[in-house]
């Protein structure tokens, strides 16, 4: 069976509902970033757009995707995102005191977004072939110890908001994956245990941000700052808003990073509460979509590698919304498809193409899909 299939079928049972969304997703986040471009005088709008459709035709293509055939590829990829890693910690560029990127001369690629996207197939690949439902402690030494590399690469960088994140994507995706109560306590334990040793580690600028998230009034004019700005400009859109490009302030540069980790509140400053909400509503139906999509997938690996996308985004949404509304420390998580970055935009967008790949397979006869255990049934 070939890698990439045509098919007049995939037109017809494309999930509309989760296009629909994600039209509407990259619509705001372009009317946002054009707003805090007008703020910072640089076309942060114009080089987003760039990178949706950049990631519009990997969808394309990755909807023409026979996803299963990835688990072929799964330790190739694992290798490639280890070595893309480890050039980032020799040779990578610096920025604000962080080495996260590989400068390729026309954009800045950061490894750890492809490490985001590996991690859920690498989970969903060593899951799936397992066969059982309730997993031993024994049956998650070997995800944790590949995993283990990758999370202490980006966290030398520092990079510990996605370090942390590709762990709750594991973590999560292990504990959808099935475990047996005794195991379940057992990985509580042992994280637990971890945290003592892991704050030894911490920079001390992380240990800051912590600190002063714990006493706000400590750091209002260093680590805390953000935040302090971040729920201002909240706060200040009220109900209804500023209005577009009316946001002080982004616009008087009292909030950083309106463009990154920040975009959330700009957008909350300019539109308020509805705006707020309707914009959450739409990731709601993302999600929806990504969760049905998971749940009526017939083999464990397709099932697990949608569930591994939606708590992928989940998490990503949770952590920034609460970044930026002050309940969680500031960790650099960027919220999807809205924040500014390359990366970020490219491997959500596979992420969300690999989602339509799994929805549109169901109903494709491939001989594959006939007669192996464990595979698709065509419906």
């Amino acid at each position: 069976m070939p890698f990439f299939r045509i098919d007049k079928k995939i037109l017809k049972h494309l999930d509309w509902w989760l296009l629909a969304s994600l039209v509407c997703i990259m619509a705001i986040g372009i009317t946002n970033l054009y707003s805090a471009s007008a703020a910072t005088n640089r076309p942060f709008a114009i080089k987003q757009a760039v990178w949706y459709a950049v990631g519009l035709v990997g969808i394309t293509a990755l909807i023409s995707l026979d996803y299963r055939k990835l688990q072929r590829f799964v330790y190739p990829l694992y290798a490639l995102t280890l070595f893309c890693l480890l050039l980032v910690d020799i040779i990578g560029a610096s920025a604000k005191g962080a080495q996260r990127w590989l400068a390729l001369g026309f954009f800045n690629f950061q490894p750890s977004e492809l490490a985001k996207l590996t991690t859920i197939i690498l989970v969903a690949h060593l899951f799936s072939k397992t066969g059982k439902l309730n997993h031993s402690f024994k049956d998650i030494l070997l995800p944790a110890a590949l995993l283990s590399i990758p999370f202490g690469l980006i966290l030398i960088q520092p990079d510990l908001g996605t370090a942390g994140l590709v762990a709750l994507i594991a973590v999560t995706m292990v504990f959808m994956a099935g475990l047996r109560w005794t195991t379940l306590v057992l990985l509580f334990l042992s994280v637990i245990s971890v945290l003592p040793f892991g704050w030894r580690f911490l920079k001390p600028y992380q240990k800051d941000r912590i600190l002063s998230f714990l006493n706000p009034e400590s750091g209002v004019k260093t680590e805390g700052y953000h935040a302090l700005q971040s729920k201002i400009a909240i706060g200040s859109g009220q109900i209804n808003g500023k209005g577009f490009l009316q946001g002080t302030q982004a616009h008087l540069s009292f909030l950083p990073e309106s463009h990154t980790d920040f975009a959330f509140a700009l957008w909350a400053e300019e539109w308020g509460m509805v705006g707020s909400l309707v914009l959450l509503l739409i990731y709601f139906i993302l999600l929806w979509r990504g969760v049905r999509i998971a749940s009526e997938t017939k083999d464990r690996f397709g099932a697990l590698l949608a569930s591994g996308v939606v708590i992928m985004l989940f998490w990503q949404i949770s952590i920034n919304c609460a970044m930026v509304t002050g309940v969680f420390p500031v960790v650099g998580v960027p919220f999807p498809l809205i924040s500014y970055g390359g990366s970020s935009v490219v491997m959500t967008l596979a992420a969300i193409g690999l989602l339509l790949s799994i929805k549109v397979s169901r109903y494709l006869n491939t001989p594959s899909s006939k007669g192996i255990k464990g595979e698709l049934t065509p419906q």
